[in-house]
């Protein structure tokens, strides 16, 4: 448990950017999806400052058409000369961490585009074109619908609290 404190007093005192959001590693200032995992694991709780500004920002800057991009390639020195198409899983994290954060229906609305590129089979890829839709990479992708269960979840449990009257 020692171990696993001082590990985490370290990632909170410099995985940081001036901005109070979480970045790819230390020192630097591009984003990467992993961060969504943050509040998913249980690293930080999802009212944590930190974390709400780095779902944003993983919303808002590392996303194509909505689609979550793993990491931005020409940002990141992954050894690889192409660009990616976004990853299904990191999209579906997205809508997760949206609902943990409280924004239900950005969240709602990313889970309802999400669930309309499935393939006939209802299934997904390890990537998807955000701009074609088209299927890339490992097909099934058998993680992808693990977090396509749990963002579901969430948005279901999200709507029926928010179905419940007050208690008086």
């Amino acid at each position: 448990q020692a171990a696993a404190d001082e590990i985490h007093e370290d990632v909170l005192s410099n995985a940081l950017d001036e901005r109070g959001v979480f970045t790819a590693h230390y020192g630097a200032t591009a984003l990467d999806a992993s961060a969504l995992l943050i509040p998913l694991l249980g690293f930080l709780p999802p009212d944590d400052k930190r974390v709400r500004e780095t779902v944003l920002a993983i919303a808002d800057e590392l996303s194509e058409d909505d689609l979550v991009l793993r990491y931005r390639a020409a940002e990141t020195d992954d050894g690889f000369s192409s660009e990616e198409g976004t990853f299904t899983i990191c999209s579906f994290w997205l809508v997760s961490t949206l609902v943990m954060i409280g924004e239900v229906e950005r969240a709602r609305a990313l889970c309802e585009k999400l669930l309309s590129y499935a393939s006939p089979l209802q299934l997904y890829a390890e990537e998807i074109d955000p701009h074609t839709g088209r299927h890339l990479g490992n097909f099934p992708q058998a993680f992808t619908h693990l977090s396509l269960i749990n963002a579901v979840m969430q948005v279901i449990r999200a709507e029926k609290n928010e179905q419940q009257p007050p208690l008086a």
